[in-house]
């Protein structure tokens, strides 16, 4: 039997595989970056509330208690995922969708880092190895077919995907320390109240930029409401699996095991967007898909 992380990150990975496709979708639709990047906060942070509200009351629970800390680590998810979500926006403006993630999984190894710098949460040998075979699958995944086997990227796309794999870093612990911070013996009470706090914090804040830097993208989010709400249903169910596993496991094991969503990206991208699957993006999966089978060993 799959322990509890483990099938609520391999749930996050299939979610956030078909909110990354509607996110490439409403992109493409006359949104700026931070437009698409609030349209998932937006819609999703309702739900986000009226869930953690119902758990509460099912539950017959108090609304738990929030340590010091809670605030610190909250807001650095809150801002740093925003930023990601807007670098990874702008990154699938400039790739395909399989390529664009696999950029940004470097955050795997920068997740590992700073799980140890700040929450001194060290790995295993065991687990070293499966992240370091999943970086290696995801640089597979990055060697565009069309480069003949170069590593030529545009530096502006290697930037952007770096960036936001770093940002995604600093959200992922963020969400952990945050998560740990709530005064709860359930996994699920602790991650749904960090997720409709950080969520609704998230829209408040991007809702009120946009309205004072692109006060026109408040409209257009608007007007490709019912896309925007497929994302934010999408995202929040992601984020309540990705939150639940963060809660029950080191942040770099959860980053690791997600890497299952860059395969499933390629699919999406087949199937939605027509991308070619070459042969070494195959090659990529295999090693990837060895990558998670360590993982699941060590772990």
């Amino acid at each position: 039997m799959l322990s509890p992380w483990i099938a609520f990150t391999l749930g996050a990975a299939t979610v956030q595989s078909l909110r990354f496709g509607l996110h490439k979708r409403l992109s493409l639709g006359g949104l700026s970056d931070a437009g698409s990047s609030f349209a998932r906060f937006a819609f999703g942070a309702p739900l986000a509330l009226l869930a953690a509200l119902v758990w509460l009351a099912a539950d017959g629970a108090p609304l738990p208690a929030l340590a010091p800390g809670f605030w610190s680590y909250a807001g650095a998810a809150g801002l740093s995922q925003i930023l990601a979500t807007m670098a990874m926006v702008a990154l699938f403006r400039a790739r395909n969708l399989a390529v664009g993630i696999a950029l940004m999984k470097t955050t795997v190894v920068q997740t590992a880092i700073l799980g140890l710098i700040v929450l001194s949460e060290p790995l295993s040998v065991a687990g070293w190895a499966a992240v370091s075979v999943s970086v290696v699958g995801v640089g597979l995944l990055s060697i565009p077919p069309e480069t003949g086997g170069g590593f030529r990227i545009a530096p502006r796309t290697l930037i952007l995907g770096l960036v936001a794999g770093a940002l995604f870093a600093v959200a992922a612990i963020g969400v952990r320390g945050a998560t740990l911070a709530v005064a709860a013996d359930a996994a699920v009470t602790r991650s749904i109240v960090t997720l409709s706090i950080v969520t609704a914090a998230q829209s408040a804040g991007l809702g009120l930029w946009l309205a004072v830097a692109q006060p026109g993208q408040l409209s257009r989010v608007w007007a490709a409401r019912r896309t925007g709400a497929l994302i934010g249903a999408a995202s929040i169910l992601g984020s309540f699996c990705w939150f639940s596993a963060y809660t029950l496991e080191r942040a770099a094991y959860v980053q690791a095991l997600g890497q299952v969503e860059v395969a499933l990206s390629i699919l999406a991208g087949a199937l939605f967007f027509g991308e070619r699957v070459s042969s070494r993006e195959v090659a990529g999966i295999v090693v990837l898909t060895i990558s998670i089978v360590l993982l699941i060993l060590a772990g």
